[in-house]
């Protein structure tokens, strides 16, 4: 019987397989298994002899091939349920994992593969004072798991200070260290989007050309959809040493720019007030629109004589948008206006009636349209009893405006990796509540630590997951004390999922590096605080099932069996010898379209060999696993 791997997929072996299908002279045999055969890649990507490297164009910085290999490397890590901190555990739709975000996109990559419609992240803008980051990427795979989740070395959840530290303008990589710890973190995100999927990334200034070079790496230069620049700041700062900066920047990618279509955002009524109808027409309200364009056809060049006699041609290398013979149609119809005396340039009548529902978003989003620093500071401030614990929160509307761009659906998944506060999240359940959408939310935040004496320290904040959370229970409480479509979920719970180190005992990856002696000694190779569920959730990401799913227990036999989504998994992990083939019978006749047994729990080895004769035999599509 196979065993689940439990540890995420090898992104390097993946990527290997994938170019043997294509360039099966490029793989060769090498002495840590398959490789690539760089230099005959590179010929056949190419229609002349290559000699070795070039110049091109890319972007470069030291430790570009490191980041790369931090986003291929798997991690044994796992997502361990803390029901005590959830909202409505067994309910909800949404996730909010606490960890390092990194380990935590390696973990959702077979779960979420290609299932994202929209990703926002605000990062650090690597100011000098507000980006932690690992201090090494050259650890060993140990070190790696213990600094990534955040953990000491007997793996209990912690935040050691001394392996992080706050980049410094003075730091010889101070923007290599960014773009390493951006990079394989963007590289992975971009396999969780859908392929109409949108990422939008909140930037200022000080990296905003370098974020630009990596995405286009990442995503593709031809998947640049925007770069929206936001009002964030209304009134000018007077100590500001040059120029007061009062913007930002959002940058927009597509995975798939054929696919994504961008959402219209609702009409305002000062954009309907500009329409007007001075010669009262019965479609109602109007305005005017230029007739020519700049794409030149002779067909469409022809002189145009007004009611009040005055003749008017397009200026020289335009033309009229319309055929003149469609022209006269529209005359008919009194689609044309002449001016109130007939004797203007002829302009196009656009009907209020007529527009498409919503208007085309643009690129520049102000203050008053969507928010700005001070709004975001004020309504975490309403959520926490006029604490606002964050400088410049983003607004609710400004996350509002993106979902609405991004074209978000009633059941789409909106992914925020460096959530912080979670205004994402509220700005999810906000929608929904206004328009009946049932848009489920995953946040992903490091237990970052509150500084002592902070405003949050004082109100008994541990770390920024800490607020994040909080505000995620008390904006969804507020939410539904107000007004709600009929037709939302009204989901405002979510599961708390922590990166933490493997369920699994190291005997259970390397069983070879273990002494005879030792290995009989050992009755489990479970690790001993690790629960059930614990396990569950281990193997929900190894069958890469969403872990939004509905759980339920029941008692078989005597024995606890969790079931997830009804069939997709029955799990039973007990580890005291009591399974038995009248057991598995009633579990194979329920039909489960998995099943996984821990590897010690059956009556005899009797029993684990029929384990699969007897699903073959009730449930032939089931497929068996044990840990």
């Amino acid at each position: 019987m196979n065993k689940l791997k439990m540890h995420s997929p090898n992104i390097t072996d993946e990527n290997v397989a994938k170019l043997a299908e294509i360039f099966p002279n490029c793989v060769t045999e090498g002495p840590n298994g398959m490789s690539v055969d760089l230099d005959l890649l590179r010929q056949e990507l190419s229609d002349h002899a290559v000699e070795g490297p070039r110049e091109r164009y890319r972007l470069d910085w030291p430790g570009k091939r490191q980041s790369i290999l931090t986003a291929n490397t798997p991690t044994k890590n796992t997502l361990r349920p803390c029901r005590e901190e959830s909202v409505d555990f067994d309910d909800t739709e949404n996730l909010f994992i606490e960890g390092d975000n990194l380990e935590a996109l390696k973990l959702l990559q077979e779960n979420y593969l290609c299932k994202v419609k929209m990703i926002y992240i605000d990062p650090p803008y690597n100011t000098g004072n507000d980006f932690i980051y690992n201090d090494s990427f050259s650890t060993d795979k140990e070190e790696h798991d213990r600094r990534s989740g955040v953990k000491d070395d007997e793996g209990n959840v912690l935040f050691d200070e001394e392996k992080w530290q706050k980049n410094s303008d003075s730091n010889g990589r101070y923007h290599s260290d960014w773009l390493s710890m951006m990079y394989p973190r963007l590289k992975l995100a971009r396999n969780l989007l859908r392929e109409d999927g949108v990422i939008f990334i909140s930037i200022d200034d000080n990296e905003a050309h370098n974020l630009r070079k990596i995405c286009d790496d990442v995503f593709g230069a031809s998947n640049f959809i925007a770069s929206v620049v936001w009002q964030r700041a209304f009134s000018p700062k007077n100590d500001a040493k040059f120029l007061s900066e009062n913007h930002d920047y959002l940058m927009i990618y597509g995975r798939n720019l054929d696919l994504f279509q961008a959402g219209r955002l609702p009409r305002t009524e000062e954009a309907n007030s500009r329409y007007k109808n001075p010669d009262s027409d019965p479609r109602g309200p109007w305005m005017s629109s230029d007739l020519t364009v700049k794409t030149y056809s002779a067909e469409y060049d022809y002189p145009i004589e007004t009611p009040g006699g005055n003749i008017f041609s397009p200026s020289h290398g335009s033309c009229w948008r319309l055929s003149e013979k469609r022209f006269f149609e529209m005359v008919s119809d009194n689609r044309i206006w002449f001016g109130a005396d007939g004797n203007n340039v002829p302009r196009l009548k656009r009907f209020l009636s007529e527009v498409q529902d919503g208007m085309v978003p643009t690129t520049m989003w102000l203050h008053q349209d969507v928010g700005h620093n001070q709004e975001g500071r004020q309504e975490l401030k309403s959520v926490f009893d006029d604490k606002g614990f964050f400088d410049g929160p983003k607004p609710v509307r400004f996350l509002r405006r993106a979902l609405l761009v991004a074209n978000t659906g009633p059941n789409d998944i909106i992914l925020d990796f460096f959530s912080g506060s979670s205004t994402t999240a509220h700005a999810v359940m906000q929608l929904n509540a206004e328009d009946g959408g049932n848009r489920r939310f995953i946040m992903v935040q490091l237990p970052e630590p509150c500084e002592e004496g902070s405003e949050a320290y004082k109100a008994g904040y541990g770390t920024i997951a800490e607020i994040g959370k909080e505000r995620i229970r008390r904006a969804g409480k507020k939410i539904l004390e107000g007004e709600c479509h009929q037709d939302w979920n009204k989901d405002v719970g979510f599961r708390v999922l922590k990166v933490d180190s493997s369920n699994m005992a190291d005997v259970y990856y390397t069983p070879e590096e273990i002494d005879r002696e030792q290995l009989l000694l050992m009755n489990d190779n479970v690790k001993e605080d690790r629960t059930s569920e614990d396990l569950l959730f281990q193997v929900m990401l190894d069958w890469g099932l969403e872990l939004s799913l509905p759980i339920k227990v029941e008692e078989i036999g005597g024995k606890e069996v969790y079931f997830v989504d009804d069939n997709a998994i029955a799990a039973c992990f007990d580890r005291s010898g009591g399974i038995t083939e009248p057991f598995v019978r009633e579990l194979a006749a329920r039909h489960p379209l998995r099943v996984v047994f821990h590897d010690g729990g059956f009556k005899d080895d009797g029993v684990k060999i029929n384990v699969e004769q007897i699903f073959k035999a009730l449930s032939p599509k089931t497929e068996v696993r044990t840990i």
